[in-house]
């Protein structure tokens, strides 16, 4: 009788070249067993640096390419990488991936609106629903959207990205309580003012007048959280929208 091999257990991070996504995958690297698995869209060279940041952390992973807003593409690379790792699982998905298109609606260019909902919130349907499947026939799994403070109270200028996060805050209550007798849980991170690329441009020294913590907050610290989230001490919550954003909004 052959002996049954564990599988090689992966987490997921889309967008995890960067910012908060780096931090996340080298903050899991650190605390858990998974191994990364880093999704990029463009820049390999990136992607590439943080797979060197996971080693050097203890970890061990790899980098996998495609635009989360593609489904054709993501069906097409997932596949191919499970057929190359024919024993592994991803049991963990950070749904991280997002971009900004920022303006007043009123001067909103259609590709604006299309391209920032088609790659937050159909990224996160195109991943998640073609990973589903394998976490509930193995009774056990972990989802982390990656929202903000903007699908929670709209932000001006940001329509379009405070739509695409809204609607992930309602899709992350709604799949929770049709997953969770599966044992697995689906939780939402609502970071505020993060110091990364996207908030590279903006006004610190004014805007942090606005935030009762007086500071903008640090990748590091929403990594922190999603590494919890991931871990098995989070599996009593689910379906939650966790703010971490020094207080300026609740």
């Amino acid at each position: 009788m052959k002996e049954k091999i564990a599988p090689k257990k992966y987490a997921l991070v889309t967008g995890g070249s960067r910012g908060i996504g780096k931090a996340v995958c080298i903050q899991l690297a650190k605390d858990s067993e998974y191994k990364i698995l880093i999704n990029y869209n463009s820049n390999q060279t990136a992607a590439e640096d943080t797979l060197k940041e996971v080693e050097n952390a203890g970890g061990s992973g790899e980098i996998i390419q495609f635009n989360v807003g593609n489904l054709e593409e993501v069906k097409a690379r997932l596949d191919a990488w499970q057929e190359a790792n024919e024993n592994a699982i991803i049991e963990a998905v950070i749904n991280n991936a997002g971009i900004t298109k920022d303006g007043l609606f009123m001067w909103m260019k259609p590709e604006d609106w299309s391209s920032v909902i088609n790659t937050s919130l159909n990224g996160f349907f195109n991943v998640t629903n073609h990973l589903i499947q394998k976490l509930l026939v193995n009774k056990y799994g972990r989802i982390v959207n990656m929202v903000s403070v903007s699908g929670l109270k709209g932000t001006p200028g940001q329509t379009n990205y405070s739509a695409a996060k809204g609607a992930i805050i309602a899709a992350t209550k709604a799949l929770a309580q049709e997953v969770a007798k599966r044992n697995v849980t689906v939780n939402a991170v609502a970071p505020g003012f993060i110091k990364t690329d996207m908030t590279g441009e903006l006004d610190e020294k004014e805007l942090k007048r606005m935030i009762p913590a007086n500071r903008f907050g640090e990748a590091q610290e929403v990594a922190d959280l999603v590494s919890f989230l991931i871990s098995k001490k989070a599996s009593y919550i689910t379906g939650e929208v966790i703010n971490i954003n020094g207080g300026i909004y609740s």
